[in-house]
Parts: structure tokens; C-alpha cells; sequence
């Protein structure tokens, strides 16, 4: 059994927007034992998507293809793949009506050029879209069966979920089962994770993928067996092994994100936090605020990106600031400290630095970071040198705070991360020179 996906569109080949599609239809394929084979991606050009057509017929049972189901002149695909297999269009009057009905819903009339999308090749299996004005379709062509659906994100989610999966489902039987799990990690790069891991699952039915998301990496252990059972417990024991072997690098399996296992412990713990940023630009609270039900953990955050901010809003006194510079350890503990005093919170973090790419100095050089976490009667706090553009400087620096957070709520040890650190240079200028942020 192979499966083949294929995106259309110029602006995927211009890099405008990011093809998240391919990784959403092979993952949701994988659920029903099915690898994906083959990725490709094609202009809105007719010879490029005829080539792309052909292609997949000749090679892949079945052919997911996202994108060119709109209105406009460059949407093409259902034209095009009914000329490549030879047939004819032919409207389906219940999906013109359907399309009338979702502007009608919205209040607008619809425009005359949105009647193309109830066109469709002649034998074709009509997919609703109850969220948009493209419907798909399924089209069978030799032994390939095609699944047209929307470039737009979640209508293809949708549809791929309500109508795609149960019609392969009910038509396709892969052979045996395939089973993936999805561990993620912080704070160690992509051939060290490898090299530690480099026993576990060597050989036989289970096999190990790795995948950087910056500034994390994830690990995916994949196990084939002859029952769904048997492969799940391939990967139970596969999963024990990798988080007995890098204990708190793991900081959640599937979809969870860091600062959603942060909120998630926090509210089962029913402690608070507060925090003060200068680099990070209120990027940690960002952060902490996208999970929903913050507010039961979240007292609120200080930007203090001024000296006379961090004393004014944190208690940072000017003669320490005027000693050590704004980039440093006395201050950024004084920070962490204030902001959990002024607002009441369990634990305080903060952070700064020089993010770039201007601003540092010999032994303050672009890149360094201080980040501290104060809690009852303790601050810890530690600089790194991560030399990375601005962007991910501040990225980077944000995940080590809210790892910082996550740890302190199990009882691991404070730690920085190893990857894309460098080691501190002698210290001699003083805060004279600093300029930071």
C-alpha cells in the first residue's frame, strides 16, 4: 500500500506560506496503518499538475491532493485532473445550492465565478464542506484512488476527518498495523539525543526518527506488528526506555507544548507565577496566557525593557544597576525577587539580556542571557550565551524560563539547555560599555 500526498499552488513553491498540510494528511494516514510514500508540490501550471497527475497514478494506491478547489482563474485542479484521466465536468446542482447556502449564512451573495467549485469530474464522490465554499471530491483513475480537498487548513482538516478517513477506512486494508508515538524534548540537540539513544530501538520492528522544531526536538518511535496491540506495546516499552534513558528532556508526548504542561502543573499544584522580562519582551507571558484558564495561575507580567523600569515597576535599586549593568546576575535576581513580591506570586522568573544583533561587548558579548527563578526563600539564577539571531534568541531564552518553571513543579534540577550555547568570556568591562537588550 502506498499513499501519496500532493499539494498545489505557486505560493508553497514561492515559500509565501508554510505547507503544514503534507505533515497533517500523513499523520492522519499513519492512524490507519497507511505510510505515505511520496511528497510533492506543483505550480498552479496545467503541464506541471497533468505531470504530478500521472505520476501518482502510476505509483500510489491512493493520492491525497490539497489545494486549487477554489473560485479564481489560478484554481485548477478539478479541471486539470479531468483532462489528464479524460472526463468530463458536470455540475452537481446539490453542491451549487450548498455553496448558495453558506453565503446566504454569512449574509453575501455569491459571487457567479464560485459556481465552478460545483463542478466536478463525471463519476466523482462529492465531499461536503460544511465550513467553506469549496467541496471536495474522490475520483477513481486505473488503480489510483484520488481525495481532492481545500488548501485552507482547517477545511481540510474537517474534511479529511469526516469524509476522507472513513471512505479509505471502509476501501483500504494496509496489512498488518503501524503504530507512532511523538515524545518531545528540550534542552539537548538533534545528534547528541541520537548518540545517547543509540541503543534503543536499533534494529528489528521498532525504528526511531528524529525532528528539530526549534527550539525543541522530538523523537518518533514507530513500531509495525501484526496487531494493534502487540504494536502499542512495542511502543509502551520503546517509550519507557527513551524517558528512562533522558528522564526530564521529556517534557510531554503528542501534541502538548511546553507551556501547556507548565499551566497544566500549576493548576494541580494551585501555585502562581509572575513574570519579568526585558529581553523576552513579554514573549514568557505570551507564552503562559495561550493556555486557557491562565488566570488561575497567572498574576500578571512586567515588561521592565528600561533601567528606570526594573527600578520603578521591580525595586531593582539604581546603584546596582549603575554596578553591574543591566545584563547581569544581581539583576536579574533582584527582578525575579520583586515581581513575585509585588504581585503576590509563588515564583517569580526573569529574564535579561542582549538579544542583538547590536549592543554587546567583550565580556557582554551579543547573545547573553540571564534567566532567574525566585520561589520562597531561594533564587536560582544562570546566564547563558546563545549566539542566534534576535528572533530566536528571545525564543530560546523564553523556553528555558518555562522549562525552568516545569522543573521546579517536578523536582528536577534547574538546568540550561546544551544545544546552541557558548561558554561566558572573562569578565573585565563592568557595565560601562553594556547596551542591553
Amino acid at each position: 500500500m502506498k499513499a501519496e500526498i500532493l499539494t498545489i499552488g505557486d505560493e508553497l513553491l514561492r515559500g509565501e506560506i508554510v505547507d503544514s498540510n503534507k505533515s497533517f494528511l500523513s499523520d492522519r494516514l499513519l492512524a490507519l496503518n497507511i505510510e505515505t510514500h511520496f511528497h510533492a508540490s506543483v505550480r498552479d501550471d496545467p503541464d506541471d499538475m497533468i505531470d504530478a497527475f500521472r505520476r501518482a497514478a502510476a505509483r500510489s494506491e491512493i493520492t491525497l491532493v490539497s489545494g486549487g478547489l477554489g473560485p479564481t482563474r489560478d484554481d485548477l485542479t478539478t479541471e486539470v485532473l479531468a483532462e489528464t484521466f479524460g472526463r468530463e465536468l458536470v455540475l452537481d446542482d446539490e453542491a451549487l445550492e450548498g455553496i448558495r447556502a453558506f453565503f446566504r449564512s454569512v449574509g453575501r451573495e455569491m459571487s457567479e465565478n464560485n459556481a465552478k467549485q460545483a463542478y466536478f469530474p463525471q463519476g466523482a464522490d462529492i465531499l461536503a464542506n460544511p465550513i467553506g465554499t469549496a467541496p471536495g471530491f474522490a475520483m477513481q483513475a486505473g488503480t489510483t484512488r484520488f481525495f481532492c480537498m481545500p488548501g485552507v487548513p482547517r477545511e481540510l482538516h474537517r474534511m479529511m476527518d469526516e469524509q476522507v478517513l472513513p471512505r479509505i477506512a471502509e476501501s483500504f486494508s494496509a496489512g498488518g498495523v503501524v503504530r507512532a508515538r511523538l515524545l518531545r524534548t528540550f534542552g539537548m540537540g538533534e545528534s547528541t539525543l541520537d548518540h545517547e539513544l543509540k541503543d534503543i530501538a536499533a534494529s528489528g520492528d521498532v525504528s526511531l526518527g528524529f525532528r528539530t522544531s526549534f527550539p525543541d526536538n522530538f523523537l518518533r518511535p514507530l513500531a509495525r506488528a501484526a496487531t494493534a496491540v502487540e504494536a502499542e506495546a512495542e511502543l509502551d516499552g520503546i517509550c519507557d526506555a527513551i524517558r528512562k534513558r533522558l528522564g526530564p528532556l521529556v517534557y510531554a508526548e503528542g501534541e502538548q507544548t511546553l507551556e501547556s504542561v507548565v499551566g497544566q502543573l500549576l493548576t494541580e499544584r494551585g501555585v502562581t507565577i509572575a513574570v519579568a522580562e526585558s529581553c523576552t519582551g513579554g514573549l514568557i507571558a505570551q507564552k503562559i496566557t495561550d493556555n486557557e484558564g491562565a488566570s488561575a495561575y497567572f498574576l500578571g507580567g512586567v515588561v521592565a525593557y528600561a533601567n528606570e523600569a526594573k527600578t520603578e515597576l521591580l525595586g531593582v535599586p539604581e546603584a546596582v544597576l549603575a554596578e553591574h549593568g543591566a545584563v547581569s546576575d544581581p539583576v536579574v535576581r533582584l527582578m525575579a525577587e520583586g515581581v513575585r513580591k509585588r504581585l503576590g506570586a509563588d515564583i517569580g522568573v526573569a529574564t535579561t539580556g542582549i538579544s542583538g544583533p547590536g549592543g554587546g561587548s567583550d565580556s557582554k558579548p551579543v547573545g547573553l542571557v540571564h534567566v532567574a527563578l525566585a520561589k520562597e526563600g531561594e533564587t536560582h539564577a544562570e546566564a547563558f550565551v546563545f549566539p542566534l539571531d534576535r528572533t530566536r534568541h528571545r525564543q530560546l531564552t523564553a523556553q528555558v524560563a518555562l522549562d525552568w518553571v516545569r522543573r521546579t513543579m517536578i523536582g528536577a534540577e534547574l538546568v540550561g539547555p546544551t544545544l546552541l550555547r557558548r561558554s561566558l568570556p572573562s569578565r573585565g568591562d563592568g557595565a560601562a560599555s553594556e547596551k542591553p537588550e
